[in-house]
């Protein structure tokens, strides 16, 4: 693989191993951090960035989750946006970030799913979250276009919840870390030097050893690959996920929320457009290449649920389709992020699940925090800790879509 450019230095203190949302994130906010003085290299593999899940992503932030600290994560990243040029400090070239407060809708067509939702929108008021819990009359009230008729009641939230322009947040968090002198190297690594019981420098496909104080893992599904490097088991592979784009010929008359449907799949509005996506119903990891369209899933099972869910969108038209993956958690759909307990100095930031770039804010300080202070300052994210791992003790989350 060409390398172009090079690492102009022989040792860094941080080498963060790949350079979407989440390396990036991590090396601005250690950029821009006044306790840390050090020298930071990113070493991704496709500085197009084509196939990340960063660049297909849904570019969406929720509120709603049920476990207080992914809700303080989601706050942070609204907070983060919403104010997006004074953190990164005042500059006025940088823009504001583009934020269409349209929300989650939950649907909960059974009375198990209402009682959770109930019991989340409980924890999500107590830190400070907008949800709402609907009835179908009040459902129906507010977006007249459902078919509620199959509808217990869902959970809604207006504020801070929704779309937001992640694009442009990832290319000024990527600029800034560059302008605080981050290097980012266009290669692979290839190996890593652990024997001693800590990552003593990292090998690249081409040929360059680059030593290292710290190794951050931000590989996204091919996460796995660089932990094996150290010897080190990571649950995290590439699942599959489809999104489709589509007009309808009948417009809604007002923003559609995303939308969460009892048969897994959910759409928004997309600007004048619509956006749809799920989860397929066999869903084996896949190759790291393998971005292939799923020739019959929108017409076996996302047309048939948007068509029961919303009547107006019995008659649609896709403009555009794109399959991206998960890098998937497979013990409890949640990141891994910290040092590892062992190799102290390889520290996780994998297994987002799809939740990657609305937490990309809060684990990049995080990560920042653990490696100037030597602990979280901030927001304490020990329970999304490795030692879950080695314990076989999943992190409780319910709100998985």
């Amino acid at each position: 693989m060409a390398t172009a450019p090079e690492p102009a230095l022989p040792a860094y203190d941080v080498v963060i191993v790949g350079g979407a949302v989440i390396g990036s994130s991590i090396a601005w906010f250690l950029s821009s951090n006044p306790g840390f003085d050090g020298s930071v290299l990113v070493v991704e593999r496709d500085p197009t960035y084509e196939f990340t899940s960063t660049a297909r992503t849904n570019s969406c932030m929720r509120q709603q989750f049920s476990n207080p600290l992914n809700i303080a994560i989601s706050r942070f990243a609204a907070e983060f946006v919403g104010d997006f040029r004074s953190y990164l400090g005042g500059d006025p070239e940088v823009p504001e970030i583009f934020v269409h407060h349209f929300g989650y809708m939950y649907l909960a067509a059974r009375e198990d799913f209402a009682e959770t939702l109930r019991t989340n929108q409980a924890i999500q008021a107590d830190l400070g979250a907008g949800t709402q819990i609907m009835s179908p009359a009040e459902i129906a009230a507010a977006y007249p276009f459902y078919n509620v008729d199959d509808i217990i009641c869902a959970s809604h939230n207006l504020v801070d919840e929704g779309y937001f322009d992640s694009g442009t947040m990832f290319a000024w968090l990527r600029r800034k870390a560059r302008q605080n002198g981050v290097e980012y190297a266009t290669d692979s690594v290839a190996g890593l030097d652990a024997a001693s019981g800590r990552v003593e420098s990292v090998t690249l496909d081409s040929g360059r050893q680059i030593r290292c104080g710290t190794l951050v893992n931000a590989a996204g599904p091919r996460a796995v690959e660089v932990a094996k490097m150290a010897g080190l088991d990571l649950p995290v592979e590439p699942r599959k996920r489809y999104t489709f784009v589509f007009d309808a010929a009948e417009s809604l008359d007002r923003d559609l929320p995303l939308t969460i449907d009892p048969s897994g799949v959910h759409v928004r509005s997309d600007g004048r457009a619509y956006m749809a996506g799920c989860t397929p119903d066999i869903d084996p990891a896949v190759d790291y290449d393998n971005f292939a369209m799923d020739g019959d899933i929108f017409e076996d099972k996302v047309w048939p649920a948007l068509a029961h869910r919303i009547p107006a969108f019995e008659r649609i038209r896709v403009t555009n389709q794109w399959a991206g993956h998960y890098a998937h958690n497979t013990l409890d759909h949640n990141v891994v992020v910290g040092a590892h307990p062992e190799i102290a100095n390889f520290v996780f930031a994998n297994g987002f699940s799809g939740h990657g770039m609305q937490q990309s804010p809060a684990i990049g300080r995080g990560v920042c925090e653990l490696i100037t202070h030597g602990s979280y300052q901030t927001l304490d994210l020990t329970p999304l800790g490795y030692q879950r791992i080695i314990d076989g003790e999943p992190f409780g989350e319910s709100a998985i879509i």
